[in-house]
């Protein structure tokens, strides 16, 4: 059986304007862009690049988010959780239904790891068809190795 290759996805690509709703804008002119960076075969998982200049506006999220910041800063926050600035090397992770405050002072870049979230059944039925098939093989983690003793 041949397995897909793994794909190089470089991160120095031209991106494309890619506007935020201008009802979500609180102040100032943001501009964003972004590149479609990978998708999964079945869509359901994808990588952007995007980036964005100075403004405040706030993020619905109807999908899970996990962010990598690569350069600048943004001062993110919830109802929840008080304000905190992202600066390159932070991850933060945005689940579907988050409604995030952003802020961004002049510039920020980051790569965004999307994933679509199916309903609660359809991966109940997922991780049920996936045990069945470990069980029935034979397949798993295998068991641990006593070195010495």
């Amino acid at each position: 059986m041949s397995l897909p290759p793994i794909v190089y996805c470089p991160t120095e690509v031209a991106l494309k304007s890619a506007p935020i709703n201008p009802h979500w804008v609180r102040s100032g002119t943001p501009e964003a862009r972004n590149a479609l960076l990978s998708r999964s075969a079945d869509g359901m998982a994808s990588t952007l690049l995007w980036d964005c200049t100075a403004g405040e506006f706030v993020w619905h999220y109807d999908i899970d988010e996990t962010l990598y910041f690569l350069e600048g800063s943004a001062i993110i926050g919830d109802a929840d959780n008080p304000p905190r600035r992202y600066v390159a090397g932070d991850v933060l992770f945005l689940p579907k239904g988050a409604i995030a405050h952003w802020q961004v002072d002049s510039y920020v870049k980051k790569v965004a790891f999307c994933r679509r979230v199916q309903p609660k059944l359809v991966g109940v039925a997922i991780r049920g068809a996936a045990f069945l098939k470990r069980k029935l093989t034979g397949g798993g983690i295998p068991a641990p190795v006593s070195i010495g003793a």
